[in-house]
């Protein structure tokens, strides 16, 4: 199917995404992250890219600004992020010429409302991050038709047969996984080549980062998301669904 007849089919009113996802995700099967990117940006309508600028979102951040420096970014600040990670946002917005970036926070109404004092984390994790940022990037990505994840493969069991694009359960949205097929070796790989910042918390021991009271450093050996939520049975924030239940790292769907 030719490209700009995919991009003339695809729209937040459509009837038959799944056929079109199928050939957007034949098309570009053999395609290298690039492509992907380039492709999605041409073939979707209202498509936003949803960034942590955490541990390896340069990456993403990186391919987008090369397609278009006006690409949509949506960057959750849950107003407990790392001060390096707020830096950082900046600094690479900066060095990539992203014009187009959005920091999205909670309601000052709701975190008055839930967690005035900041401390609805201690009792219930899920509910902070819903608060802080599930809710508030569902409330901003309603105006969006796709947006581009940076899941991977080798990252859990739920994640084994990825593929490029994907329809959204409960959204209908279509998701853009172009490193669905990247190792990590990959991803250094990319950075490396292209000369691209490093979050500062990496070399302090932070391969995986979100926010600061929830977040530790990761001893030698340890899975790169020990960190995040240690000690509790909690991997996953909560922004990726399936028939709108949040999904965590190694649960079967």
């Amino acid at each position: 199917m030719p490209l700009d007849l995919i991009q003339t089919e695809l729209g937040c009113n459509r009837r038959e995404l799944t056929e079109q996802i199928d050939a957007l995700n034949a098309r570009f099967r053999h395609h290298s992250a690039h492509d992907v990117m380039h492709g999605a940006i041409e073939a979707i309508e209202k498509l936003a890219l949803v960034s942590s600028f955490g541990a390896e979102s340069v990456v993403l951040l990186h391919m987008a600004a090369v397609v278009d420096k006006a690409t949509p970014v949506l960057f959750v600040d849950t107003q407990m992020l790392f001060i390096e990670t707020l830096e950082y946002q900046q600094d690479v917005s900066d060095r990539l010429g992203l014009t187009n970036v959005h920091i999205i926070q909670a309601g000052d109404e709701d975190v008055q409302r839930d967690d005035p004092y900041g401390a609805l984390r201690l009792r219930d994790t899920d509910a902070c991050c819903n608060l802080r940022k599930t809710f508030p990037l569902q409330q901003a990505l309603s105006g969006y038709c796709g947006w581009i994840t940076g899941r991977k493969r080798f990252q859990a069991g739920t994640r084994a047969s990825l593929d490029f694009f994907e329809v959204e359960d409960g959204t209908g949205r279509i998701k853009v996984n172009p490193l669905a097929h990247w190792a990590p070796e990959d991803v250094r790989t990319y950075m490396d080549e292209n000369n691209l910042p490093r979050h500062p918390l990496v070399a302090k021991g932070y391969p995986s980062i979100g926010c600061a009271p929830c977040t530790s450093p990761v001893k030698e050996g340890e899975d790169p998301r020990a960190g995040r939520w240690r000690d509790q049975n909690k991997e996953e924030c909560g922004i990726h669904f399936v028939d709108g239940k949040m999904v965590r790292a190694g649960e079967k769907t």
